[in-house]
């Protein structure tokens, strides 16, 4: 049986019932800065290879690099330097990047970046369950990135992530202290219009 965390109880009011995995899954930014072995990573990455996917394609493509390995300095160099800060304690830096065609025709797939949304969603759910750390970003060089990971052409550099074992939060900086709780939601008022846009 999977209980909702006392730190969630405390600030996320779910106007429904839903899963209470998806509702303790937040974004921490505090980590040990110990390695993760592949029999921690990989479970994670395997999660993603089962999110669904238009005609199945599985568009995305998960690029990442472990603490303490020659990788390691290519993925950390992309990122801003606010990121820097707390992504020298995670485990794991991961960009996902999509197809933009289809494989099996080479047709374009317009829902490259959707599917591969739901490839990252089920990392962070997979992660989260197990106590890790999965925090994603969009503080980092795309165009940089694309260069010095050697992506091809035809695939869209997405999001980047970082994975990692769980620490108290005074292993930030005393301004990042103050922002490490799980965040709120708008309400579905704000969200979901029946009909037409308005």
């Amino acid at each position: 049986m999977i209980y909702i965390s006392e730190e969630i109880q405390a600030t996320r009011k779910p106007s429904y019932l839903i899963q209470p995995f998806i509702l303790n899954r937040w974004s921490p930014r505090s980590m040990t800065g110990e390695a993760m072995t592949d029999e921690e990573l990989m479970p994670l990455f395997e999660a993603a290879r089962w999110a669904p996917s238009s005609f199945n394609s599985q568009p995305w493509r998960i690029l990442y690099a472990k603490r303490d390995t020659p990788e390691w300095e290519l993925f950390y160099n992309l990122l801003i330097d606010f990121n820097k800060q707390w992504c020298q304690n995670a485990s794991a830096l991961v960009v996902m990047v999509s197809h933009d065609n289809f494989e099996k025709n080479n047709k374009p797939s317009i829902t490259h970046s959707y599917d591969t949304g739901a490839a990252w969603m089920a990392i962070a759910l997979e992660g989260n369950a197990r106590g890790y750390v999965v925090h994603g970003m969009s503080g980092f060089d795309f165009e940089k990135a694309r260069q010095i990971l050697e992506v091809p052409e035809g695939y869209t550099v997405e999001a980047m992530a970082a994975i990692g074992k769980r620490a108290p939060k005074d292993k930030l900086s005393a301004e990042m202290q103050q922002a490490e709780a799980p965040s709120t939601r708008k309400p579905l008022s704000e969200i979901i219009i029946n009909g037409k846009f308005h």
